[in-house]
């Protein structure tokens, strides 16, 4: 479970609000009960295509072409709904209103020569493409070309779950670092651990998330490695995410590339100071507020962390700076630039 499963928790029950519309969620596989039972509790149908592990399984087109026409808009997120919804659209030519978010200031697939008609098909399927930061709209417009199809819509937050009182680092005597992000290989879990070596053995690591198995088994291998054991908690897949974040000292994302990051959104309303990699889609939301470091850099990783923690008035500046940018990406804003694009996709007044 990763930002954009996060993001329909928060967003569907906004959009599902107003009496004219009528909000369900379709997911390919079923995981993630915790998400699952809290928007169903908020009153957003859900309905599972198919128990299978794999999102790319037939099945799921399968059963997706019979409902796609019940829909007046179809937002898909993430590869394997992209293209499915895509070849569903033309299979059954459904009069639904198409659109896309894409995650990520990149991804893998932009390095392959040979995948680029594929992608310029599959998005050309779409009434809308939102991007969800500036920069992933400038990469994509740059990857597709001029396309008057792209918006960009800021992701949001429901800030009001994170915030809390800005913490007090005065006489400590174990500092807690956490980082909250899914096993892939956009995350640089390496360079944290590294950092952690030149960190004292006062310092301990939380690390929140779960996502892919093999890369998840490597970076635990890399700790061992390291001698982190004793000092690297992987407390895998958590609901209580505002209290991890309230319980740390110090919080940090790093990474190769984001799109704009829930996660750091989250970091920086909890009252901790936020430590990221100066990359695209992080450098954005974070200058100016929070503390950035350069890519793959673990002794500059340590410096901050450790400096943060060894200057209480400093740690609380950043901390408080952190939570006022926070408060500029609420999900309210967002819900409502959604509800104006579909409104305007399928001929209605805005109000």
């Amino acid at each position: 479970m990763g930002g954009a499963e996060r993001l329909m928790v928060d967003l569907l029950p906004l959009l599902n609000e107003e009496n004219t519309n009528s909000v369900e969620l379709v997911v390919f596989k079923c995981a993630g009960k915790a998400f699952y039972q809290e928007l169903k509790s908020k009153g957003v149908s859900i309905k599972v295509l198919s128990r299978s592990r794999n999102v790319y399984n037939p099945l799921n087109l399968v059963k997706l072409l019979p409902i796609l026409g019940s829909y007046d808009v179809v937002h898909s997120h993430n590869t394997a709904c992209q293209f499915y919804v895509a070849l569903a659209s033309l299979l059954t030519r459904c009069k639904a209103k198409l659109v896309t978010t894409e995650h990520n200031s990149t991804n893998r697939r932009r390095a392959i020569r040979w995948f680029k008609p594929f992608d310029k098909w599959m998005y050309n399927c779409y009434d809308a493409i939102v991007c969800i930061a500036d920069q992933t709209y400038n990469n994509l417009s740059g990857y597709l070309g001029n396309n008057n199809r792209l918006h960009t819509i800021l992701n949001g937050v429901d800030v009001s779950r994170f915030l809390k009182p800005i913490g007090d680092i005065s006489n400590k005597n174990e500092y807690v670092i956490t980082m909250v992000a899914a096993f892939r290989p956009q995350k640089d879990y390496d360079t944290l651990l590294r950092a952690m070596t030149h960190l004292p053995n006062n310092y301990r690591l939380q690390i929140v998330g779960g996502g892919d198995a093999h890369e998840g088994a490597r970076i635990k291998a890399y700790c061992t490695q390291l001698g982190l054991d004793k000092r690297v908690d992987f407390m895998g897949i958590r609901s209580d995410i505002p209290v991890i974040l309230e319980d740390s000292d110090v919080v940090v994302l790093s990474s190769h590339w984001e799109g704009l990051s829930l996660s750091s959104i989250e970091g920086m309303a909890s009252g901790r100071p936020f430590v990221a990699s100066d990359v695209d889609g992080l450098h954005e939301i974070v200058k100016g507020a929070g503390i950035l470091f350069p890519e793959g850099d673990d002794q500059e990783l340590a410096i901050q962390i450790q400096s943060l923690c060894e200057h209480p008035v400093e740690y609380q500046r950043i901390s408080r700076q952190c939570q006022e940018r926070a408060r500029q990406y609420d999900i309210s804003v967002m819900a409502e630039n959604y509800l104006k694009l579909y409104d305007e996709l399928c001929g209605k007044h805005h109000s």
